[in-house]
């Protein structure tokens, strides 16, 4: 029998896979906001191959759900799906944040341990993302609809919570604090470590009061299969076989109708799913291409206080935090009386709008950003500028250096860069 919160039916189960939740994506979301920064500025790499290392492992994140969706259905169940790869989430980041160490070998074994660690990050956090929020699910009984949805929305706020909490505090953890003699990476590197660590051990000590459910199959074989299956069918038909009012119903042969239909429900909707990719690829910019923006910005808010460049990402979780109790008690209230309805769909297509004009004003700040900021010499190298404020031109000689290999004039009157 399922035990339950003094005077509630929701599972006691839950605050363990509440609070497991909390630490995972403190733990991701802290590492994730000084990632960029650290391929700048302690691996020395540029602009563009931090860049495209940062996505690289923000796609590796979110392709690995598949292989923890099928792993959990097919073989191993949730629970035990979500212990093996939260230890090999462990070791990623020890691993990331060792090699975050100075002292400890010299800069190939730095990146060969980061991208170690960012690898097995990316199987860990990827493979358990499918697996936890649905595990939550289980623990309610069919009867408890409201409560299981309500468990949804608080489910999500700790993600925000993290989020937020982590992208505050692991920026300060760099900057704020110094070891090695400059910024603290091992330390903001370790900290989210520290509470990955956490996690696993909050979510086993809940191990037995959680409700298993057998691993029943994979959908996702049973459904290529299907598909292909049914393309395979209408390819090799002969004449004399019949038309199908769809191609999916040359399956009907081996495949029940009930599945085939759902299949037909699952590829429609499919469709409304064609541009998320172009508005995540954009979203996910935030800690890449943004904080490189912010770095080169006055962070400074007058004289009050001033922010880190990678403490911008915590805008997105602080006004998920502020803007969804705002929308559902308020705005959506007023739009109904306005007789407009509002329906999922429109939410996304309007979400979709501001995501352009937010990436449009900071095309506008990345304008002017390029007109006043000098970017940083490449590394071993340096800039030199040189002022003329004589009224009438003068030459430039640099001895023994092939920086200028002739004279150089620099006109007279307002100063020259």
């Amino acid at each position: 029998m399922t035990k339950k919160l003094c005077g509630t039916n929701y599972p006691t189960s839950i605050c363990f896979i509440v609070v497991n939740e909390f630490c995972e994506r403190f733990s991701y979301y802290g590492m994730k906001a000084v990632l960029t920064l650290y391929f700048l500025t302690y691996l020395k790499w540029d602009k563009d191959l931090s860049t495209a290392v940062y996505h690289a492992f923000s796609s590796l994140c979110y392709f690995t759900p598949i292989l923890g969706a099928v792993i959990a259905d097919s073989w191993l169940g949730k629970f035990k799906t979500i212990v093996y790869l939260s230890i090999i989430y462990v070791i990623g980041h020890v691993v990331k944040s060792v090699g975050a160490i100075p002292t400890v070998g010299n800069t190939d074994v730095h990146i060969a341990l980061s991208m170690i660690g960012l690898i097995l990050i990316a199987f860990g956090t990827g493979g358990i993302k499918p697996c936890v929020s649905a595990f939550g699910g289980d623990q309610f009984d069919e009867e408890n609809v409201k409560e299981r949805q309500k468990f949804f929305s608080i489910f999500y706020m700790s993600i925000n919570a993290g989020s937020l909490l982590s992208t505050l505090i692991t920026p300060i953890l760099r900057g704020d604090v110094q070891c090695f003699g400059g910024d603290c990476y091992a330390l903001a590197f370790g900290v989210p470590a520290a509470l990955m660590v956490v996690a696993l051990v909050v979510f086993i000590s809940g191990s037995g009061l959680y409700k298993r459910n057998p691993p029943e199959g994979n959908v996702l074989l049973e459904v290529c299969r299907c598909i292909g299956f049914a393309i395979k069918n209408r390819w090799r038909r002969s004449k004399h076989d019949p038309d199908r009012k769809h191609w999916l119903d040359w399956a009907e042969e081996k495949y029940s109708k009930c599945l085939i239909q759902e299949i037909k429900m699952v590829l429609r909707v499919l469709l409304l799913y064609i541009p998320l990719p172009m508005f995540w690829a954009l979203f996910d910019q935030q800690g890449s291409r943004w904080t490189i923006q912010a770095a080169r910005m006055n962070m400074a808010f007058g004289d009050s206080f001033s922010i880190q460049p990678d403490q911008i990402q915590m805008l997105n979780a602080l006004l998920i935090l502020v803007f969804v109790p705002i929308f559902d008690l308020i705005i959506y209230p007023l739009v109904g009386l306005c007789r407009i309805k509002i329906t999922p769909l429109r939410k996304m297509a309007m979400g979709m709008i501001f995501a352009a004009l937010a990436f449009g004003a900071a095309t506008l700040v990345e304008i002017n950003v390029v007109k006043t900021v000098v970017e940083p010499p490449p590394a071993e190298n340096c800039h030199m500028q040189i002022y003329n404020l004589a009224g009438s031109d003068v030459a430039v000689t640099i001895r023994d250096s092939d920086l200028l290999p002739r004279a150089a004039p620099l006109p007279g009157g307002p100063p020259q860069v």
